[in-house]
């Protein structure tokens, strides 16, 4: 027999959850109503990652379990899926934006103002959230610096963290104050707060730049190559992670893996320490109360991003088309 729904309140809003006792990590012992308790508990810390921004869904109705898929567009079918749209039936408090692909179509996605919004959607499954670096206010100009540090195959988060050391000390020496965070798995993400008065191009352009930068700082562990055979080094600035349409994982969302692993904000003080198993929807929210959001600082100083683009025109890396 299904279990009764539940209705919490949060803010302003009455968020009903229906079948609270749904398993969503088994092996764990971890249920829906755990889900949206864990949602809670780091409300403010992803509410400032996804406040305003439109934001693809990534829905796991049936939960994380042995052999479940996701739907690509290949297949187009599977057990979670992602959900650009704003999904039929949602209450008329959840804002959306208006965005256009690099096909030329376009979508009112999610664009979360409020916890309960986080909370609505976590009842529809969804464990990872994909915001864009722009606002509702402007969708053409990213706000946000996304620097993409992703391992090759059999790397070990280890090999990565000196690399986020030497873009922190990088951005230092032009002014610049990045944040770091887990992905939930093996890599790591760097932000860094931009005036948004760039195109996606022109980001991307930057991010391409650094990683050049990186490379030659590093070079037996650094690459920009593109084409995953031709790689020969440990970690990948993915610099295409800044161009229109492309997002990575929200700062405390969910890996949809048994352990419930998650995104986890840091300070640069613990980089050496940390590990992405020490982060999880069981050992986060005892973290949140008791150290806050070390993102929080995200949303100071915005800086400029021509002291990378002028790395750019020097090293002739030209603008990639924007759609």
């Amino acid at each position: 027999m299904a279990t009764a729904a539940e209705e919490i309140q949060v803010g302003e809003r009455l968020v009903r959850v229906s079948s609270p006792d749904k398993p969503y990590f088994p092996e764990r012992g971890l249920t829906k109503l755990d889900v949206v308790r864990y949602f809670l508990a780091v409300g403010e810390g992803i509410l400032r990652a996804l406040r305003d921004r439109p934001t693809m869904l990534e829905r796991w109705p049936r939960g994380v379990f042995e052999g479940a898929t996701i739907a690509t567009r290949q297949t187009n079918r599977g057990d979670a899926f992602y959900q650009k749209r704003l999904p039929a039936g949602a209450p008329e408090w959840v804002r959306t934006a208006h965005i256009t692909f690099p096909s030329g179509r376009t979508a009112d996605e999610v664009a979360p103002s409020e916890l309960a919004v986080v909370i609505w959607a976590a009842n529809l499954g969804t464990l990872r959230f994909h915001p864009w670096p722009v606002t509702a206010a402007d969708v053409e100009r990213p706000d946000q610096l996304r620097i993409d540090l992703d391992p090759m195959p059999g790397v070990g988060f280890e090999q990565v963290v000196p690399v986020a050391h030497e873009v922190r000390a990088f951005l230092a020496e032009l002014g610049m104050t990045g944040y770091p965070k887990t992905t939930g798995g093996r890599g790591l993400h760097v932000y860094l707060s931009i005036e948004p008065l760039w195109s996606f191009g022109d980001c991307r352009r930057a991010v391409l730049a650094l990683g050049r930068e990186m490379q030659r700082r590093l070079p037996d562990l650094v690459t920009t190559t593109w084409w995953r055979e031709q790689r020969d080094r440990p970690v990948f600035v993915d610099y295409n992670q800044m161009a229109r349409d492309h997002t990575v994982t929200s700062a405390y969302s969910i890996r949809p893996t048994p352990a419930a692993l998650v995104s986890a904000p840091l300070d640069w003080s613990e980089l050496d320490q940390a590990r992405p198993e020490d982060f999880d929807v069981l050992s986060m929210p005892a973290r949140f109360a008791e150290r806050g959001d070390p993102h929080a600082g995200l949303d100071g100083d915005r800086h400029s991003l021509e002291p990378l683009l002028e790395m750019a025109d020097r090293d002739g890396l030209e603008a990639p088309p924007e759609r």
